[in-house]
């Protein structure tokens, strides 16, 4: 039987082996050590803004002290966008805090502007001024940074940038991540790198990066007894997951490139087709790593992303729609969103394909066949 074809697996090489050897070698195996100092220094020299990174054991942590390093609190209002996977928005809850959410716009699928700031006015006229906007680089697509990054310096709201998905994507020659006045990243098993779990807050200033620290290592204070005089939390990520980490960044570049050739393979394969789009950068501001390449099911009456995934899936290609907006999610029933129906006809016509770094041409030439066979078979069948 062929293997699975899954949608975005890890890929690690023997740099990455070495590296955990060394750890496990020489005792570090806790979330201290010298390779969590190494992997984020890395983290930084990469991103090459002066930023300053923390390393946490998921993305998640990394928005949860964001918000609090930004003291959001209970009751306060969040703008946060819609089309994103619900751990964007989660963290706004574990304050106490309200996120309202804002549809995205069709060119880079992330927040509208438009409708950013009419949620904005609507939030100041009520006397609940948002105490912070999340916005994501949805798919390792950068938004519309600009715009969005204008309308909250109009009306001073602080910004963080959920780069979950867009390690190594560049929004006019600047790095994804680096946007926000924070930034987070995740290294899930499925990014485009990975430390297995972990995660990072890109923050702007030192003293950011100490107090997240500080946070994620349960508000220890400085004294030689255990004191604390805050709530902590355990968010500090582990030196052997940071030692994949290391060798995950020697290849990032790499890592890039081949989600990237992923994406032209896809281009080429769909070029002709009548009923499906592509998802492309909106032009030469926009390079999206292309974590995953996606597509759209343009409208018509012989089969919908479903009935392809399904057929995808049946061939053991794992295929997947993409992220339903929060705003329709049953957790978030009862919240305010602004928009349209941008994001939810996204969500119903759209389609995540295999996109790992490690695809092979085997894997590539089976999915054509798979694709041409389900094209031929809806040709013959109407």
């Amino acid at each position: 039987m062929k293997p699975k074809i899954y949608l975005s697996p890890p890929h690690i090489d023997k740099k990455e082996f070495d590296y955990v050897n060394q750890a496990l070698i020489s005792n570090w195996i806790a979330p201290f050590g010298p390779d969590i100092l190494d992997f984020e220094n890395a983290v930084q020299s990469y991103l090459d803004q002066g930023h300053f990174v923390t390393a946490l054991n998921s993305g998640t942590s990394a928005i949860h002290l964001a918000l609090k390093l930004l003291k959001v609190i209970k009751d306060d209002i969040v703008l946060c966008q819609s089309f994103t996977f619900v751990a964007t928005a989660n963290p706004i809850t574990y304050l106490g805090a309200i996120p309202i959410f804002v549809d995205s716009e069709i060119e880079t699928w992330n927040m509208c502007p438009n409708f950013l700031e009419e949620a904005i006015q609507n939030c100041i006229k009520l006397n609940k001024k948002p105490k912070a906007i999340v916005f994501v680089d949805l798919y390792g697509m950068p938004a519309k940074i600009d715009e969005i990054l204008d309308i909250a310096a109009k009306y001073n709201i602080p910004v963080i940038e959920d780069s979950a998905e867009a390690l190594g994507s560049e929004y006019k020659n600047k790095k994804c991540g680096t946007f926000g006045d924070f930034s987070i990243f995740s290294f899930n098993g499925n990014k485009i790198i990975t430390t297995s779990g972990g995660g990072a807050l890109v923050s702007r200033q030192k003293k950011y990066k100490d107090k997240a620290l500080f946070y994620a290592t349960q508000s220890k204070d400085l004294a030689l007894h255990y004191q604390h005089t805050e709530v902590g939390f355990n968010y500090r990520l582990s030196n052997i997951c940071a030692s994949i980490g290391k060798g995950q960044m020697e290849v990032l570049n790499t890592r890039v490139k081949q989600r990237q050739t992923n994406h032209q393979f896809y281009q080429k394969l769909f070029s002709d087709n009548k009923y499906i789009s592509v998802f492309n950068n909106k032009n030469k501001d926009f390079k999206s790593n292309y974590w995953l390449t996606c597509i759209l099911v343009n409208s018509n009456p012989k089969f919908n992303n479903l009935d392809l995934i399904t057929y995808l899936v049946s061939n053991g290609i794992e295929a997947r729609p993409l992220w339903k907006p929060l705003h329709l999610q049953p957790l978030f029933k009862n919240n305010v969103f602004y928009g349209n129906k941008v994001s939810s006809t996204l969500f119903q016509q759209g389609v995540c394909l295999p996109s790992g770094s490690n695809l092979s041409l085997q894997d590539k030439d089976f999915i054509t066949k798979v694709i041409t066979k389900f094209f031929n078979n809806l040709k013959y069948n109407v």
